[in-house]
């Protein structure tokens, strides 16, 4: 069978919380068998949410989650992240309400889970499994998901703007076929130097920097070092899709697609599948016939 998985050894990682500006101490424990990926806000008397599209509470700038007053914001690149690793079983601690952004992309997750080694446990891994098309709209904007045998997203942004446009705004991963880690999980988040001022002023970006974000001007990117990918807009959007439907509470067999998406519209299709058991199936698969292929004890080869 398909097992679930966790990490071996608990793992310690800090890096500034991209709203607050503040240092935050995130831990990875891990957990027993169908535990799940659950947040531990130590500054708020150990009380803990779990990752799931229950808990979505805020989708604005980034993906929240609340439970009984306690939040934890920004957490779709830590989950876009152990979606990709297939590790369903996670205790999460950290000292404040923010997941820590580090460099803006996945790829610090997924070095901090290599480091941590992954650990097969003896219970079978639960697919999320679309049986029928499920679509939602907000204006011109849509997201869907429907039957596919593996995993596949397909997105088109829609920015104006210069740098954006060249890269390409169209993109198609089918992760039977394309590495995550090689081609989704460096992409870095992105936004506009004008919307920064306005932001700060709300107590949001406040610590956002070149160091964990694209910043773009009117016509250009400011970052010295340029481009990590050709396409890394529409590839980092890509990667928070990844993470978003993590929170379904498992890995979706089946294909997304997109125009114009966000977080927003993301809870709303996750809602929408929760809406319609029928439309969805949960299952266990043995080795030889999973859809999905996950990384071995060797996958940092892939990188």
């Amino acid at each position: 069978m398909v097992k679930q998985r966790t990490i071996k050894k608990t793992v310690k990682a800090r890096g500034v919380g991209i709203h607050s500006g503040k240092v935050v101490n995130l831990t990875l424990i891990p957990a027993e068998a169908d535990h799940g990926v659950v947040f531990k806000r130590l500054d708020a008397g150990g009380r803990q949410v779990h990752a799931h599209s229950a808990f979505v509470n805020e989708v604005v700038l980034s993906t929240g989650l609340e439970n009984q007053g306690v939040k934890v914001s920004t957490i779709e690149h830590l989950m876009s992240a152990l979606s990709a690793l297939g590790v369903d079983n996670l205790l999460v601690e950290l000292d404040s309400f923010e997941v820590p952004i580090m460099d803006g992309s996945s790829a610090p997750f997924v070095f901090l889970v290599q480091s941590a080694g992954i650990e097969e446990q003896e219970a079978p891994k639960r697919f999320i499994v679309i049986k029928d098309k499920i679509r939602v709209e907000n204006g011109e904007s849509w997201a869907q998901v429907s039957p596919h045998n593996g995993f596949k997203v397909s997105l088109e942004i829609d920015f104006e703007h210069k740098k954006i446009k060249e890269s390409g705004q169209k993109l198609t991963i089918d992760f039977s076929e394309q590495s995550y880690l090689k081609e989704i999980s460096r992409a870095r988040t992105f936004g506009y130097e004008r919307d920064v001022e306005m932001l700060q002023k709300q107590n949001l970006a406040l610590g956002a920097s070149i160091d964990n974000a694209i910043a773009l001007s009117d016509d250009d990117i400011l970052n010295e070092d340029g481009m990590r990918y050709h396409n890394e807009f529409v590839k980092h959007k890509i990667l928070d899709i990844v993470g978003d439907l993590f929170l379904l509470g498992g890995n979706v067999i089946g294909h997304y697609e997109g125009f114009r998406t966000g977080h927003m519209l993301n809870d709303q299709l996750l809602s929408a599948i929760l809406s319609q058991p029928k439309a969805f199936s949960i299952e266990t698969f043995e080795e030889s016939d999973s859809p999905i292929q996950f990384y071995s004890e060797d996958w940092q080869n892939d990188l």
